[in-house]
Order: structure tokens, then sequence, then C-alpha cells
């Protein structure tokens, strides 16, 4: 294996000195390209990261430091089982899938890894085969029988830290290691609060809907990932401590992803000394772990110009775009069905692309369900005219950091037009650390003189900087290209189908 990379190192040059950017778009300037005959546009590139080429395709990770795969090929000699994410990752290494390995991702495998051998061991005790017998867990009269715990013999494993370190990655690697035949359920956090509280009002009426709930959940999976673990809602923050003591009580096993450290989640919200309890559960049934990392990876790869674009008036410029995309489709008003009767009203749709002014998807009293179903229906997204974010307009980027994240999650494709690079639309927006660090007012900087649109939002400022990275990446050359084949991947299934019939 060091013959291979070593000889995989000769090749780092190749990879070096890749710009990231994205195209800051300005009217009536000498243009390099036209539309039509009256309209010029000219690009200036503005730089965003200066690093290597990742591989988004197949989510692999690289990094600048020193080589350290041979250390993870010595935690990968010992005794273990001849599957796991640790085993997958050597596996990798030796194809030349990865270049070099992460001091910290490796430690973070190395956890993954005893979980999974942990699982294995325990799969019958567990009761995670879909096959085996297993008792009826739902219902009142069960909750009622059984007075006494029935924790899992196996903690699970709360992963945190810093936006681009490669959580998400992680768990999916770990994910799709388990056998088929578990139940397992790997699920972005949004989608799964939405889906709680859609069961909630199924049940609504009952002495206690939770532990229903609860049990529904548990029969379907015993192995619960979440990705994404961020509570920033009064009402999701007083669920979980419920739901959460009940699927524990079922014995549910968690694997969760997050930016926040438990002891940090809700931090500041109404009402936290009732979700405090939850805190302190999850630390008792999960091993804590930070994923350390001073690389963003999302930021690592090549940009692509032309689908975020930078200035104003850029309207019609965006329609002529989202034109291009759908083809020879005509686009025409839609209504997407979500949850509970729901609809959510496109004012433009056709051929999996959807086109909206941010004031009518981030400005208006939607949330992720909308999100949800906007993106089950429509794989592109044109959004016009995002804003600046600020203290005037902070309810949207609320919503904003939700779209992003629930596109991102669908692994769908954006076009839009933005006052400002990625870093711009945030840039007045503050953790209450950030603002107590700002410089002290002097006698030549008065109150005055103070940007009275700074927002200083704990929630918003940590969630940021995961929604830069993500915009970023998402304007990736890698994230496209990947997008593309799978839209061609689905049209050759669907094609395929057509002829069967």
């Amino acid at each position: 294996m060091r013959n291979v990379l070593r000889s995989l190192r000769h090749l780092r040059p190749a990879f070096q000195r890749q710009d990231c950017v994205l195209i800051s778009v300005n009217v009536a300037e000498e243009p390099p390209c036209h539309i039509g005959k009256s309209c010029h546009i000219h690009s200036s590139a503005f730089r965003v990261v200066d690093h290597a080429e990742t591989n988004f395709k197949n989510h692999l990770f690289t990094t600048t430091t020193k080589p350290l795969s041979n250390d993870a090929a010595k935690l990968t000699n010992r005794e273990t089982s001849k599957a796991g994410p640790l085993v997958e990752y050597e596996r990798r290494i030796d194809n030349g899938e990865l270049v070099e390995g992460d001091a910290c991702q490796v430690d973070t495998l190395t956890e993954l890894q005893r979980l999974y051998d942990e699982l294995v061991e325990s799969a019958d005790t567990c009761q995670l085969d879909r096959n085996s017998e297993k008792p009826v867990r739902s219902g009142w009269l069960w909750s009622r029988l059984l007075s006494h715990p029935s924790y899992s013999p196996v903690k699970g494993l709360y992963l945190y830290g810093g936006v681009g370190t490669g959580k998400t990655m992680l768990m999916d690697l770990f994910f799709d290691q388990l056998p088929s035949n578990w139940r397992k359920k790997r699920i972005h956090f949004h989608d799964f609060m939405l889906n709680v509280h859609s069961m909630l009002q199924k049940h609504k009426g009952l002495s206690d809907p939770l532990d229903v709930v609860a049990g529904e959940i548990s029969d379907d999976a015993i192995l619960l990932c979440l990705d994404e673990f961020m509570v920033t809602d009064v009402a999701d923050a007083l669920v979980l401590n419920r739901l959460f003591r009940h699927l524990f009580n079922k014995g549910i096993i968690l694997v969760a992803t997050s930016n926040r450290a438990p002891d940090n989640l809700y931090e500041g919200g109404l009402q936290r000394d009732l979700f405090l309890p939850f805190i302190a559960a999850l630390k008792e049934r999960c091993v804590v772990h930070e994923i350390g990392s001073s690389v963003d990876y999302r930021k690592m790869a090549s940009g692509e110009q032309g689908f975020y674009l930078v200035g104003t008036d850029l309207s019609g410029f965006l329609k002529q775009k989202f034109q291009q995309l759908i083809g020879e489709g005509t686009a025409t008003p839609q209504e997407v069905e979500v949850v509970m009767g729901r609809t959510l009203h496109v004012p433009l749709g056709a051929n999996g692309c959807a086109y909206f002014p941010f004031e009518e998807l981030c400005e208006r009293p939607v949330g992720a369900a909308d999100y949800f179903g906007l993106f089950r229906k429509f794989h592109t997204l044109a959004l016009d005219g995002i804003p600046i974010f600020g203290l005037h307009n902070k309810s949207a980027a609320h919503r904003f950091v939700t779209l992003v994240d629930v596109m991102y999650e669908n692994k769908a494709r954006l076009l839009c037009t933005a006052e400002g690079s990625p870093q711009d639309l945030f840039e007045k927006i503050l953790t209450i650390s950030e603002a107590k660090n700002m410089a002290p007012r002097t006698s030549s900087r008065s109150r005055k003189n103070d940007d009275s649109n700074l927002c200083v939002d704990n929630e918003l400022g940590f969630a940021k900087d995961r929604t830069i990275s993500r915009l970023t990446e998402i304007n990736s050359k890698e994230y496209l290209q990947h997008h593309a084949a799978m839209l061609a991947e689905k049209k050759e299934r669907v094609d395929q189908n057509a002829v069967e019939a």
C-alpha cells in the first residue's frame, strides 16, 4: 500500500492551486458574451478559496497536510471485522480513490468502526434484523405493560464539528456499510421532525401520542441516523425531550451529526430548562465525538461560472438561463403537494425546473415542509434576487438557510441572482461572541456610525458558515457534473421502463 501511496503522491502537483470562483456580473460593460442584441454581460471572477480540487461525485476527501494514510493502515491492521467504514476507507486508499488521509477523519472513522463492530456483535440482542421475530412495541397497551427501561446494550454516536469537515460523508460511509436487511434509517433532521409532527397529527387525541409515534419509529428502524441535528424551534425542543425518552426506552440507537456540541444545542432558546433532560439523555446514550479539521472540503471544489450571478437588474438574464434549462417545455404556474393537505404555489415550472422570486419563497410564511415538497418534484431551482441579510430581514435569512439545507440534502441544482457573494450575503449576521469582539466605540467611532442593520443571532450566526460552504459547493463544477449524471441516469431508467411497458 505504501508503494501505491508513493506513486500517487507524484500526481499531487496536478491537483494543487486550483481556484474556486463564483461569477460576479455587472451590466453594461464590455462583454465576453452577448445576450440578445442590446444586453451585454461582463463577468469578473472573485476568489472564494484557493485549495486543491476534490472529487465531489464520490464524496472523496483529501487534505493539504502531511500524509497520514499509514496511520490509517496501522489502525485497520488490527483484528477486526472484514467490513465497516474504516475497512472501506482503506479499500479506497488502496484503489487510489483517496490520495491522503485526514487525521481527524481517520479518528472519527475509528469511532464509527467501533460502533459498527459492536452492532454486528449485538445484532440479535438489538433486534436489528428485519427478518427476525420482534415484539410489538407500539401502542398504549404495550407502553403500560413495559414498566422497565429496555435500553440498547450499544451506545450510539454523536458527531459534531465545523462546516465542511466531512460529517455527512463519514456518516453515509458508515450507513452504506450496514447490512441491507437491518432495521435502519438515514434521514435529514428537518425531514425527521416533519415526519414526527405529521405522525403526531395522525394520533391526536390519544393519551400519549408521542409514545405511539416512538413505537412506530422503532418498529421501522432501531438504528436511526440523523444528519444536521439542529434545534431552533421551541415546539421541536419540547417534542424531542419526551420523544427520545420513549425512543431510547424502546432500544433505539442514535447516530447524529451536528455543528453544535450537545451542551450548545438550543442555546438561548425559550424554555430551554425543559430541553436540558434531553441533552443529558443524549450524552448518556451516545458517545460524543468532535471532528476537528482546519479544512472545509466543500470549498475545495473547482468553481463553475454562470449559475451564481452577482449583480442587479439580472432578472431577464436569469429567465433566459431558466428557459435554456427547460428546453422545449413551456413553464406554467403549478401547485406542489406538501404535507397534511397543504400545497405550495410555484410561479413557473417545467421539466423539473422551478422559478421563484426570492420574496415568494423566503419572505412568506413557508418552511422546511414546503421546501421538501418542492424538491420532491423539481430538481432545479431558479431563485431571483437573494438580498444581503441583516436585522431587517432576519426571518428571511432563517428561511434561506433552511432552503439551502433542504436543497443540498436533495442534491438539487441552483440558478440564482444575488446582491453579493455567499460571504457578502451574511457579513452582517453575527453570533453573540462575534458581536462582543467587535471594536469598542472610541471618540472617532460614535454610536451614529454603527451599522444599524447588524443582526446578532446565535443560531443564524452559527448556521451562516454552513450555508456559505454549501452555496460554494452547489456552484462547483463537481457538484454540477454529479447533478447532470444523476439526471441522465434517471432519464435512462424512465426510457428503459417505457420500452419494457
